[in-house]
């Protein structure tokens, strides 16, 4: 059970602007023996999804902090944000599993206050291929049927 709480937590600080490694400790338990594959696929998406509500959260209630000085981005870096995150708009959620990019985009959703029931579902189609990807690789096409 520990595994599972540990996968969990790993996957959720992974979504975060902390440093995680879900997808190494995804893969070394997808190819134990004994292995339930959906399970830590259910416990890894959820982790991460979990995680990335936490950073659009975080995005909601950064701009009541905005005139402060200690404020990280400036008024024009939001401003270019904004038009980027526009531009591109929500489906660029789907990408909220690449690496760099992807916490950053959680968060400019909750920045521009994006529809949290649409943010969840985009969020958690991305991340859950993602994952599915990761233990697909792991333990190879022909063991998953």
């Amino acid at each position: 059970m520990w595994l599972y709480q540990g996968l969990f937590l790993s996957a959720l600080s992974s979504a975060t602007l902390l440093p995680g490694s879900s997808e190494i400790f995804l893969s070394g338990l997808a190819v134990l023996d004994n292995a339930n594959l959906v399970m830590l696929w259910l416990i890894a998406t959820l982790g991460n999804v979990v995680g990335s509500c936490i950073n659009y959260w975080l995005g909601c209630n950064a701009m009541y902090f905005k005139d402060r000085r200690w404020f990280p981005v400036s008024e024009r870096q939001l401003e270019k944000a904004k038009v980027q995150y526009t531009r591109f708009g929500s489906i660029s959620l789907l990408f909220s599993w690449v690496p760099i990019i992807g916490d950053p985009l959680t968060v400019l959703a909750g920045v521009f206050k994006m529809k949290k029931r649409l943010f969840v579902l985009l969020v958690s189609l991305g991340k859950g291929l993602r994952y599915a990807m990761v233990i697909t690789l792991a333990v190879g096409v022909e063991q998953l049927f």
